[in-house]
């Protein structure tokens, strides 16, 4: 691009901020890693599809076309698909049928507050873990199997099934991975939802975890944690039981527990499974998302100790597919960078946003919707395959991982309690630095819209190093603009819209010049990502 048009930006910036009540803060960069950053897996932000509607997201005969673009807008920022893990409620009511090819499901009837209900039945073949085939190459999956029914002949019905289509020509093609197994999904919540007596601990939950995981793994051909597929262990609804009560308990020296390699935790910030009111403002929080995950660090630190890799199996923002007003809005996708690169500096590797078919909270509606998400009345016209704002969050974050497989993090410090910012490194050396604004700008606010401007300040290397730096002069910066946070549409990342009938973006790209020795500005609900 070239200098007059980086000139006209700038320019623009300032009328751009005209208006505003401004605020400046000082932020200080390290030019090179420190000691406590963490390293950034390319497949950080990755995506957790509930299993009765998987045929949906994927296609039947031929792919869908707007998942697989959706899904390689990722991929072409980090050089990798977003993982997907294939499970959750679903995974512990479904049976494999050798009469049934894809899938046969029974759902109940959808309400106001569930629009789109999940199966309360699902019975699978072959051919439905084979459409695995239609995600983009170089997709690494986990699927689930039923534990909740406590059938060993089922769970190894479905293992062997998993792995045969992983085997078959036309999955070996398509260059899609099995990567792990994950046999039962929220075990601690079997004593409320029925699956096992309302007295059931987490003393019984690892004997009958070995005892279903053992022949499944012993049926997928899985001997160790070192090999091509392992086990994905816990899976917990957040801490009714936690890893290291079953690593206390033994868990990883049975034989199935020699597999695991990846322990899974959930984490919603709320749960709309009867409704409620939930507040867009209190839930664009840079507090409680720092509360919301620091609970997990003690296991995050067992997990570690014990040479294993900890995830977010499943996430999103409030439980039981979303509330309205707060996980279909603008506000929803800067909650999504912070939380989600706040979990990589706590040493969270992957994060599973979970998703359904016309779920509040989805990232991707993959198929064309005849009932509104909100509230299940009638849609007429019907609304057609397209991202919601969430999806905006993966640009962002993606952009800011790289392609290297080299990126590290660190939280910065900032001086605000609304705006968060993260640095990225590649190659021990600063490359991007991302700052979120989470003070909520609404339909409702009147008066002039908040600003903050950022002055960097860049330490922690040589003086030469750090004069070399300072001596660039400039940077460029990508910009999620957003008119109000609760919005539930029109958004842009980098001056182009992805609300299109195909994913693909829409506009010229605009890239802003950053004075090194100016700063920058950052409206209240919104987020930049500044490459140096």
């Amino acid at each position: 691009m070239g200098r007059a048009h980086y000139r006209l930006l700038s320019a623009a910036l300032a009328l751009y901020v005209s208006g505003c009540t401004v605020s400046a803060i000082n932020v200080s960069l390290p030019i090179s890693a420190p000691g406590n950053s963490q390293g950034l897996f390319p497949t950080l932000l990755s995506f957790s599809i509930e299993q009765d509607r998987w045929p949906d997201w994927t296609g039947t005969w031929s792919r869908n076309e707007f998942t697989h673009n959706a899904l390689l807008n990722y991929a072409v920022l980090t050089g990798q698909p977003p993982n997907i893990r294939v499970g959750a409620n679903s995974e512990d009511h479904t049976f494999w049928s050798p009469t049934v090819t894809i899938e046969e499901a029974s759902f109940p009837p959808p309400n106001t507050v569930t629009p789109y209900p999940e199966a309360t039945s699902i019975t699978v073949g072959n051919a439905y873990y084979a459409l695995s085939r239609f995600l983009p190459r170089g997709t690494r999956m986990t699927w689930g199997v039923n534990l909740g029914a406590d059938n060993v002949t089922n769970a190894v019905n479905m293992a062997k099934a998993i792995v045969g289509a992983f085997r078959s020509w036309s999955v070996q093609a398509s260059g899609v991975v099995l990567e792990r197994i994950e046999i039962g999904n929220e075990a601690d919540l079997y004593k409320n939802n029925g699956l096992r007596p309302s007295n059931w601990t987490v003393e019984q939950y690892v004997p009958d975890w070995i005892s279903v995981a053992g022949p499944v793994a012993e049926a997928a051909g899985i001997e160790g944690r070192g090999g091509p597929v392992t086990l994905q262990g816990a899976a917990f609804a957040g801490q009714g039981f936690t890893p290291r009560e079953i690593f206390d308990l033994g868990i990883l020296d049975s034989a199935p527990g020699k597999a695991i390699s990846v322990i899974s935790q959930h984490r919603y910030s709320a749960a709309f499974c009867n409704g409620g009111d939930f507040p867009l403002i209190s839930f664009m929080s840079k507090a409680n998302v720092r509360s919301n995950l620091t609970v997990f660090e003690a296991d995050i630190a067992a997990t570690q100790a014990k040479g294993l890799l900890y995830i977010l199996g499943e996430t999103n923002s409030i439980a039981c597919h979303g509330a309205p007003g707060v996980s279909n809005t603008a506000g929803a996708a800067l909650w999504a960078i912070d939380y989600t690169l706040q979990a990589a500096t706590l040493g969270i590797k992957e994060a599973y946003f979970h998703e359904g078919v016309g779920y509040k909270y989805n990232f991707i509606q993959p198929i064309t919707l005849n009932r509104s998400t909100v509230d299940g009345s009638p849609l007429d016209p019907p609304s057609p395959p397209h991202v919601q704002p969430s999806y905006y969050a993966g640009l962002l974050i993606n952009t800011f991982i790289g392609s290297t497989k080299t990126s590290q993090i660190v939280e910065l410090s900032v001086d605000d309690p609304n705006v968060s910012g993260y640095a990225a490194f590649e190659h021990g050396k600063l490359v991007r630095a991302a700052f979120i604004n989470l003070n909520a700008w609404l339909l409702s606010s009147t008066g002039d819209r908040p600003s903050v401007h950022i002055d960097l300040d860049f330490a922690q290397g040589a003086t030469a190093d750090i004069d070399a730096f300072w001596h660039r002069g400039s940077a460029v910066a990508r910009r999620i603009i957003i008119d109000h946070a609760d919005d539930t549409a029109n958004l842009t990342w980098a001056g182009q819209s992805f609300e299109t009938p195909d994913a693909h973006p829409a506009g010229r790209l605009v890239l802003e010049h950053v004075s090194l020795s100016e700063g920058i500005d950052l409206r209240s609900t919104e987020a930049v990502l500044i490459s140096f």
